[in-house]
C-alpha cells in the first residue's frame, strides 16, 4: 500500500499547484474589477464612517476570525452590529438542521442540529481597544455525547471509549474570553488575549468561523490536526502586530475538553504554542505556527504531540452580489509515541449571486488504527485515507438581520485495500440535507 507520506506529500503539491492557480486567477479578475481604487489593495486608514470598525492601526474588524487568528481583511462580516455611546455590540451565530447519512459498515444516521452562537462587547480602554467574547452551542443537546456521524473522523471520547467515524459535539462554553489591543506607536501593536475557554495561536481561524467553510456543516477530517485547540480552557496569549503582519505566542491547557460538555475543564496551562501571520494585500491571509501540547487525549495523556500548521486563505468578489472564499491548509502531527501523520485540505464558498451559493472540499491524509480504533494488533499501522465534498445553498432573502438557507452536501471517501476491509469496500459515501440560519453579512 502507498505510504501515508506519500499520499500527504502528492496531495500538498496537487493542492499547491490548484491554490497558486487560483490565487493568480481570481487576483486578475478582481483588478479588472476594482484595479481602479488603490488602496483596496492595502488596509490602510479607513473612511471615517468606518472608524467605529476599526482596530488600533486602523485595521478592520473584517480580518479577525477565531481567537486572534486573522483571516483576508476582504472577507464578509457576518454579524449584528450595534453602538451604544461607544460600546460595540456584536452578535453572531450559525445553525445548521438537517439529516446526517453516512454508509459502509461503520457508518450511521442522525437527525440533528449543528450550532454556535456567540457575543461580544467592546469598547475603548485608554490609546487600545477592550473586547469581551462569550460563544455558546448547545450541540451537547442537539447532537447528543457520542456526536454525529462522520467517516474516518476520530478524535476525543464518549463513554471513556475513543469516538469513531464520528464528529464529537462543541462544549457549551467554546469561548469565554477578553482580549485588549493597543497601539504601541503609528506601526506597531499589542495585543493581549486571556481565555477560560478560548483559542491558542496555533492553526488557522477555526472551521465554524472559517467563511470558506460556513456552508458545510461537516468537521474537516483533520480537524484535529489544524485547529482542534479552538475550545482550549485556560489560555493566554500575547501578540505584537503591525499591518501586515502578526507574532504572537500561547500557554494554555493542552488537554481536550472532556466528556462533560456542560463545564469548564479549567487547568493550569501545560502546553505553549507560537504563530506568524501574514496578510499583504486584504484579499490574501497567511499562518504558520508550531504547538506542543501535553496529552491531549484522555484516553492517553502520557503521550504529547508537537503540531506543525500552515495554511493561506483568500477571499474575493468576482463581481456584483458575489464573493468567493478560500483555504488550503496542511497539519502534523508528531506524537512521542506512535506514528508522524499529516493531513492536507482544500476548500471553497462560492456566492455566486445573491441566492445560489456552491462550496467544495478536499481532503487527504493519514491516521493510525489506534486513531480509527480499529484491532490492537494494527494500532501502530497507518492508513491513508481522502473525501471529496460538493454542495449547494440557496439563500432566501434576509428576513431582518438573520439569513435563512437550505442546502445539501455529499461526499465521496476513498480509501486502499487495507482500511477497506473494515469498511465494506474501498469507496463509501455520506451527506447531509439541512436547513440554515445564520446571521446576514454586514453592509
Amino acid at each position: 500500500m502507498m505510504s501515508a507520506y506519500i499520499i500527504v506529500k502528492r496531495l500538498t503539491v496537487i493542492l499547491g499547484f490548484l491554490w497558486a492557480s487560483h490565487v493568480i486567477a481570481a487576483e486578475d479578475m478582481h483588478a479588472g474589477h476594482k484595479g481602479d481604487s488603490q488602496a483596496h489593495q492595502k488596509e490602510e486608514s479607513m473612511p471615517m464612517a468606518d472608524m467605529k470598525m476599526a482596530g488600533p492601526l486602523g485595521l478592520s474588524m473584517a480580518r479577525e476570525g477565531s481567537g486572534t487568528a486573522w483571516q483576508p481583511g476582504d472577507s464578509p462580516m457576518s454579524m449584528i452590529m450595534v453602538d451604544l455611546s461607544g460600546w460595540q455590540l456584536m452578535f453572531h451565530g450559525n445553525i445548521f438542521v438537517g439529516f446526517d447519512g453516512q454508509s459502509s459498515d461503520r457508518g450511521d444516521t442522525q437527525f440533528n442540529s449543528i450550532n454556535w452562537l456567540m457575543g461580544s462587547v467592546g469598547h475603548k480602554l485608554g490609546p487600545g481597544q477592550f473586547t469581551t467574547r462569550l460563544m455558546l452551542s448547545l450541540e451537547p443537546l442537539t447532537i447528543g455525547g457520542k456526536g454525529y456521524p462522520l467517516l474516518f473522523q476520530t478524535g476525543e471520547t464518549w463513554q471513556e471509549k475513543d469516538l469513531h467515524d464520528r464528529q464529537h459535539p462543541h462544549d457549551l462554553f467554546m469561548e469565554l474570553a477578553m482580549k485588549y489591543a493597543v497601539p504601541v506607536n503609528n506601526d506597531i501593536g499589542l495585543e493581549f488575549y486571556i481565555a477560560p475557554a478560548g483559542e491558542p495561536a496555533l492553526g488557522p481561524v477555526a472551521f465554524p468561523h472559517r467563511v470558506s467553510a460556513r456552508s458545510n456543516p461537516f468537521a474537516p477530517l483533520g480537524h484535529h490536526w489544524y485547529d482542534s485547540t479552538h475550545i482550549s480552557f485556560g489560555v493566554l496569549s500575547i501578540g505584537v502586530f503591525g499591518r501586515e503582519w502578526k507574532l504572537e505566542g500561547s500557554w494554555f491547557n493542552g488537554r481536550e475538553p472532556d466528556e462533560n460538555r456542560y463545564n469548564i475543564d479549567l487547568r493550569v496551562p501545560n502546553s505553549y504554542s507560537g504563530r506568524i501571520s501574514y496578510n499583504p494585500i486584504k484579499q490574501l491571509s497567511m499562518q504558520a505556527s508550531y504547538g506542543f501540547l501535553k496529552g491531549p487525549e484522555a484516553a492517553e495523556p502520557d503521550i504529547n504531540i508537537q503540531r506543525v500548521t500552515s495554511s493561506i486563505s483568500a477571499d474575493f468578489y468576482p463581481w456584483s452580489e458575489s464573493n468567493l472564499a478560500s483555504t488550503i491548509m496542511f497539519g502534523i502531527n508528531i506524537p512521542t509515541t506512535g506514528k508522524t501523520t499529516g493531513f492536507a485540505l482544500a476548500e471553497i464558498d462560492f456566492d455566486l449571486t445573491r441566492h445560489h451559493t456552491l462550496f467544495s472540499r478536499v481532503e487527504g491524509g493519514a491516521k493510525t488504527g489506534a486513531e480509527l480504533v480499529l484491532l490492537p494488533n494494527v494500532a501502530s499501522v497507518s492508513y491513508g485515507m481522502g473525501a471529496f465534498s460538493l454542495g449547494y445553498a440557496y439563500r432566501f432573502p434576509t428576513l431582518w438581520k438573520f439569513e435563512p438557507i437550505t442546502g445539501g452536501v455529499g461526499t465521496i471517501y476513498t480509501t486502499g485495500p487495507a482500511l477497506s476491509t473494515y469498511y465494506g469496500g474501498p469507496v463509501q459515501f455520506g451527506g447531509m440535507v439541512f436547513v440554515q440560519l445564520r446571521v446576514a453579512d454586514h453592509e
